[in-house]
């Protein structure tokens, strides 16, 4: 089995024209992705036990950090914070890396994947670091591909 630190998400910190994948680490004590399966339940005259169809899913990451104002990811997702973001302005992209897998040229299989952003708590218990949770909510299907961590260069695998 893999561990945790061989599953890599960067955050793009950008603008549209110009991407720039940040890590999601440092400070960040929790984050997984939760599939959110949306299921139909059945259960037919003819049976006792019912049939469970999987239609789609919702995936979230949600993510509990300590601040520290030197990591490239907090700084951008702390700015974005204090806008209250709502819409497109709560909008941007990750690309879950595995780097578990390997790496071909240096890059690792990957998928890149829109989401929106939605802050749930900041600050804390008095004595303590300020701490963050937040949820990337994704959006869509993700896009199958390779990203090279040493470039932070995501490419798209063709159809």
């Amino acid at each position: 089995m893999s561990k945790r630190s061989e599953f890599a998400t960067f955050i793009d910190a950008g603008t549209l024209v110009a991407p720039d994948y940040v890590l999601l680490g440092e400070g960040i004590t929790s984050a997984a992705i939760n599939y959110n399966a949306q299921t139909t339940d059945e259960t037919y005259i003819n049976q006792d036990s019912g049939t469970t169809e999987i239609d789609s899913y919702r995936p979230t990451m949600p993510i509990d950090a300590k601040h520290i104002e030197t990591d490239e990811a907090l700084d951008y997702l702390d700015g974005l914070r204090r806008t209250r973001p709502v819409g497109d302005a709560a909008k941007t992209k990750i690309v879950n890396v595995w780097m578990y897998e390997t790496a071909v040229g240096g890059a690792y299989p990957a998928e890149e994947q829109d989401v929106s952003v939605q802050f749930d708590t900041f600050g804390g218990d008095g004595g303590t670091k300020n701490s963050m949770s937040l949820t990337l909510n994704y959006m869509g299907d993700p896009v199958q591909g390779t990203f090279n961590p040493t470039t932070a260069t995501f490419t798209e695998t063709s159809a």
